[in-house]
């Protein structure tokens, strides 16, 4: 069985997606790590940091223009009956063309959806593309998630931001720890929180914000009926801020 026979008929596994530019990538060892740490959660399995830079450079080698790589990692020997047993997990890489960094603001329609172990990147995509597919077909561009608390945690293939007027918000609650808000929460320098943000919560939001490592940061125009500044001086900022974070060369 193929890795992707294998993603088809059992669909376990996890991955990390990464902007890849000159044959450098911003968070690189955070992406290298997750592999890593996933891997020991889902396979109870080691993987390699060197191996997995080797082959990231040989899927890179000979492209132009910044690319999004996706390394995914499964088990083609896992069976439904028995997937407890010893595992001897693959890579399977692939590459498209990164999307451009200055892409629209988006419309995006509040669901309630919690993944499953929220903390690992994981192949589980149904619910989550459900709940995209069923926002854009009303209209709105994305999904964002929330919880059965009436918390909101993340979209569904990015975290979300937020700022109040002076302190960048970020929700708390059971969500995947991207690379991207985690390197641009290192980046600001200014004031910030973690803390719970319910939907009625958002009326007295300035502006919004979606990250992840292939688009940046990217700026929320509404969420349900409730619109944000998309042209506020803080976007740029944090533009200018995730900019400034210096790739590592793979």
């Amino acid at each position: 069985m193929t890795a992707i026979e294998s993603l088809a008929l059992t669909n376990y596994g996890h991955f990390t997606t990464m902007r890849v530019e000159a044959g450098r990538v911003r968070g690189l060892g955070m992406h290298l790590d997750r592999l890593v740490s996933d891997c020991a959660t889902l396979f109870s399995a080691e993987l390699h940091t060197a191996d997995l830079r080797e082959r990231i450079r040989a899927a890179v080698a000979g492209l132009e223009g910044p690319v999004t790589v996706r390394v995914t990692v499964t088990d083609p020997g896992l069976s439904l009956a028995r997937p407890a047993a010893p595992a001897d997990p693959e890579l399977l890489i692939t590459t498209r063309p990164a999307p451009p960094e200055d892409q629209p603001p988006l419309r995006v329609r509040s669901a309630r959806y919690v993944r499953d172990l929220p903390a690992v990147k994981h192949t589980g995509l149904f619910g989550p593309l459900f709940e995209r597919r069923r926002a854009q077909q009303d209209g709105y561009d994305d999904a964002l998630f929330v919880g059965p608390d009436g918390l909101v945690s993340e979209g569904v293939t990015w975290n979300v931001g937020f700022f109040d007027g002076e302190s960048l918000i970020w929700p708390l609650a059971e969500v995947l720890p991207g690379v991207t808000a985690r390197l641009l929460a290192a980046a600001y320098d200014g004031p910030q929180r973690t803390e719970p943000v319910s939907l009625p919560r958002l009326a007295g939001m300035t502006t919004a914000f979606s990250l992840n490592s292939a688009g940046g940061v990217r700026p929320v125009a509404a969420i349900d009926a409730t619109r944000f500044d998309t042209g506020h001086p803080v976007l740029d900022l944090l533009r200018k801020r995730y900019a400034e974070v210096v790739p590592e060369a793979i």
